[in-house]
């Protein structure tokens, strides 16, 4: 009959989404933008009951400090020196040229009152704390098989990070395990109780960052006799 369809007649398939704009299951490529960003922010969640803080498209996920932990926010070279005074088990992030010790909670807190009972007070040291309401970049989770990776050298060795710009586990959290054991805190100090003493590890990294304070000071005096001999 005129104006009917005939039976064999071609289907034309409905268009297809281009890859990564939607959040259908059943596509890696469909889901790989926002998917990682969900199974993040799952993992820290849930797994390790870290409070997180939702990231507008492109921005990295944010941690929120002062809940679970605070943080020590020092250059990576300075960091590097203090990881013995950690326990195998504490978590420790890296970004930029920067390390990030997770302490005890209340330890941001302390910090001015430690720096000056060690007598680093009076000097500007390239050192700050993260507490209550504060937010670091959550770092992303590791591959199984990079759990044990060694620290990337600082930058007096003059080589970077392995994903540049972008926070990553140098010791990763354990899943399923309670953080605050391994975390460098006050009431370890005399020996009291098996975590970190939070003292020896603020030390030796303020110690290191007045050498690094140090060592840049001497060349910039250096340059600047080249600068007036020249």
């Amino acid at each position: 009959m005129a104006g009917t369809v005939p039976p064999t007649a071609p289907t034309v398939p409905h268009p297809r989404r281009p890859l990564g704009s939607g959040s259908g299951a059943g596509s890696g490529a469909a889901v790989a933008p926002d998917g990682r960003a969900a199974r993040l922010r799952h993992w820290y969640e849930n797994d390790l009951g870290w409070a997180t803080v939702p990231a507008p498209p492109g921005e990295p996920l944010r941690l929120v400090t002062g809940v679970r932990f605070d943080v020590l926010d020092v250059p990576a070279e300075a960091g590097a020196k203090a990881l013995r005074h950690l326990g195998p088990g504490s978590p420790v992030a890296l970004q930029g040229g920067r390390m990030r010790l997770l302490v005890a909670t209340g330890g941001a807190e302390e910090l001015p009152g430690l720096l000056e009972w060690l007598e680093w007070g009076a000097l500007a040291l390239d050192l700050r704390a993260l507490g209550d309401r504060g937010r670091m970049d959550a770092p992303a989770r590791p591959e199984p098989a990079s759990t044990g990776v060694r620290l990337p050298p600082g930058p007096a060795e003059g080589r970077g990070e392995p994903v540049q710009g972008a926070a990553l586990w140098l010791r990763p959290p354990e899943s399923g395990c309670e953080v605050e054991a391994s975390l460098p805190t006050l009431s370890a100090m005399g020996g009291v109780g098996g975590a970190p003493d939070l003292v020896r590890l603020l030390d030796t990294v303020a110690t290191e960052c007045h050498r690094i304070r140090l060592r840049r000071a001497g060349r910039g005096s250096e340059n600047s006799q080249l600068l007036a001999s020249s």
